[in-house]
């Protein structure tokens, strides 16, 4: 019996993850712009320790033991054909290519900043990026953090933990960081600042002039719209959370006035059955919460289920965002529940139990240490 055929529209984390649950029940097609996971996770542990970082969030598909069936292509998709069921892409050698689906799961994703692009890059471009961001702040005796989100606040402090002798600056628009956390998640977080030295700059709004290109480590002054004077620093990292959706291969029907796809409470898009989003390009909720709360899962279910004509479960997105803000630290990795309660794990279990057993194991289905040999195709 021939199975159906699934073309995932995007390999970063939640585009992988639908992919590998669905291996086994669909012919399975990923399409991604990097040659394995390049998480956009975690910027301030790939900004100050990208050894580390990439240990866990950088990984060749080929290490994937869920993904042997998958067939991947290095590329971007351009465009659909919704009547025809059929996804055109360009490849990274610049050759275009056509893909048919029975099902069209979307997790493009967004442009945030310099670390999470649409760019098609190889192997050595995405290495390039990763050293050309360490060496600027290594280089750097002064560093300007813009934004009160979780990736700014990140950034400081593990800029801070790494180079001591460094004045970092975290520089946020409200009264205090982490707007979409629970409140206690700041007040716990900003002790960790202070005790690192962070110098912490409450209601400053930056000002962006028409055309700045935020997708860069900047090194001009900042100029604030909210009064003060101009801010210097030898090197300045945006993290404001503009984020842009990549959703330009998309018709307009498919999208709002964001430029997000809207979605179903079952995460199928609307107006569109046999196609399904998931991930930060998904509009399921203010905080597009999908792309954090393991809505993989129930995609992978919810498709199962539109194939077999079986009811669809619907998404419910938490109010408020949970996790880790700083990712792992000496001390270990403290994870906060959206009541806003952290929860500290020992960093003697993040390698020995936390990474092989629960996320490597349990989330992914099995990593190997070394790739096995490629079953992954470019083109059909």
């Amino acid at each position: 019996m021939t199975k159906p055929r699934v073309v995932v529209a995007g390999l970063g984390d939640s585009g992988l993850l639908t992919a590998i649950h669905l291996s086994a029940d669909a012919e399975v097609v990923g399409i991604g712009t990097k040659p394995g996971m390049v998480s956009g996770q975690e910027l301030g542990i790939r900004l100050a320790r990208p050894d580390f970082w990439a240990r866990h969030h950088r990984i060749p598909f080929e290490r994937y033991r869920k993904l042997a069936g998958v067939r991947t292509v290095h590329g971007a998709v351009t465009g659909i054909d919704t009547a025809g069921r059929t996804v055109t892409y360009k490849d990274a050698d610049g050759e275009t290519g056509t893909e048919s689906y029975d099902v069209l799961v979307i997790a493009t994703g967004v442009t945030n900043g310099f670390w999470r692009r649409p760019d098609v890059q190889t192997e050595a471009e995405v290495d390039a990026a990763v050293a050309t961001a360490h060496q600027t702040l290594a280089e750097s005796e002064s560093i300007a953090i813009i934004g009160g989100g979780a990736a700014a606040v990140g950034a400081a402090a593990n800029l801070s933990g790494t180079w001591p002798g460094k004045q970092v600056d975290l520089f946020f628009p409200g009264e205090a960081a982490l707007p979409q956390h629970h409140r206690g998640v700041w007040h716990r977080v900003r002790t960790l600042l202070t005790q690192r030295g962070v110098g912490l700059h409450p209601g400053h709004r930056a000002e962006i002039p028409a055309g700045f290109d935020l997708d860069q480590i900047t090194h001009e002054p900042v100029e604030w719209s909210t009064g003060q004077p101009a801010t210097s620093a030898d090197a300045v990292v945006w993290a404001i959370g503009r984020v842009r959706p990549n959703s330009d291969w998309l018709p307009a029907e498919l999208l709002d006035d964001g430029g997000f796809v809207r979605v179903d409470a079952d995460l199928r898009v609307t107006g569109a059955s046999e196609i399904f989003a998931i991930g930060d390009i998904a509009a399921t909720d203010p905080l597009r919460t999908s792309a954090r709360n393991r809505a993989d899962k129930l995609l992978a279910r919810n498709i199962r289920a539109h194939l077999a004509g079986r009811t669809l479960k619907p998404y419910k997105p938490p109010r408020r965002r949970w996790g880790s803000v700083v990712g792992t630290q000496d001390n270990g990795l403290t994870v906060f529940a959206p009541n806003g309660k952290g929860y500290r794990i020992p960093s003697w279990s993040v390698d020995t139990v936390l990474q092989p057993f629960i996320v490597r194991r349990g989330i992914y289905g099995g990593i190997r240490t070394t790739p096995a040999r490629s079953k992954s195709k470019e083109k059909s």
